[in-house]
């Protein structure tokens, strides 16, 4: 789940099936008992047409919660955090992050870093759509050191300057669980 319409869906979903929830956040249900088999089963062939799936072993977890801490990170603060993106996911989730890394290269062939970077540069692509701040503004949200690290940043990724992708901008955008 990566936003905040994936939790309605999913907890409309569990509703359907009677399912009691105790907590419900991005990437993770806690519910009141384990389910059965046959629940189990229900509630995957209700979520997989939706887009969901469950994740029931641990790395996958683990994955997940990056993912999640990330997209928060960047989609949903802003500029409120100048600490470094390993300290932040150590203290998060309670491991060294040679472990979260190592884990999250081999499960998703590609760094946590890249992953990192690929959000940023859709939160800059967002930004830019919405045209209502300037570049400068958007380096200094999303913490770019200067707005020239932002728009070589924005380039290797994308191909485009942030001003082209700008004039151009439609359906250049993914969504988050693309990216």
């Amino acid at each position: 789940m990566v936003c905040n319409r994936c939790i309605l869906v999913v907890r409309q979903e569990l509703d359907k099936l009677g399912l009691e929830v105790k907590n419900i956040k991005l990437g993770e249900v806690i519910l009141d008992r384990e389910l059965s088999a046959k629940e189990e089963n229900a509630l995957g062939n209700a979520l997989v047409p939706l887009g969901f799936e469950i994740i029931d072993d641990k790395k996958s977890r683990m994955i997940e919660q990056i993912k999640n801490i990330i997209i928060e990170l960047v989609h949903h603060r802003d500029n409120d955090n100048k600490a470094n993106l390993s300290e932040i996911l150590s203290n998060k989730l309670h491991h060294d992050y040679n472990y979260l890394s190592s884990l999250f290269s081999e499960v998703e062939g590609t760094t946590i870093e890249k992953y990192f970077i690929a959000q940023k540069i859709e939160r800059v692509k967002e930004l830019l759509v919405y045209d209502e701040l300037s570049l400068s503004e958007i380096a200094f949200r999303l913490n770019y050191s200067s707005v020239a690290y932002l728009s070589n940043q924005f380039k290797k990724v994308t191909g485009l300057t942030p001003s082209h992708f700008k004039q151009i901008r439609a359906d250049k955008r993914k969504p988050l669980d693309e990216v």
